[in-house]
């Protein structure tokens, strides 16, 4: 699979697309989520053009790897989570349902979020 620099995040990056970050650097830009799934519903986006999760391990930098997931930290810890706890999501493909082919982490908290997944949405 080739990148789509069309995507909605490309575009936000790019500027075609109005966001307002709550932090952005060189590499890393985050936003919040506009149909939030709890409380705190981040987005932490490289800007790097990584379509999935494996893309992103695979071809990134250790130094791009280190600093993204460094931000994905301070942010969560800005945004008053890290005493009680959050959630860090990352969908790779189809039977995760990645709607967006250009990788990026959920961060999500600001209340107890329960389960890791319902056990129907498992058991067919």
């Amino acid at each position: 699979m080739t990148y789509n620099h069309d995507n909605i995040f490309a575009k936000m990056m790019r500027g075609d697309i109005p966001c307002h970050p709550i932090y952005e650097d060189e590499r890393t830009l985050v936003i919040r989520d506009i149909a939030p799934a709890a409380p705190v519903h981040l987005l932490a986006i490289p800007k790097g053009t990584y379509i999935s999760f494996d893309d992103f391990t695979r071809h990134a930098t250790s130094d791009e790897i280190a600093s993204f997931f460094g931000v994905v930290q301070n942010v969560a810890e800005k945004e008053g989570l890290s005493a009680s706890g959050y959630r860090l999501i990352m969908n790779h493909g189809t039977n995760a349902s990645q709607t967006v082919p250009h990788f990026h982490v959920h961060i999500l908290g600001g209340t107890p979020l329960g389960g890791l997944l319902a056990v129907d949405t498992l058991i067919r």
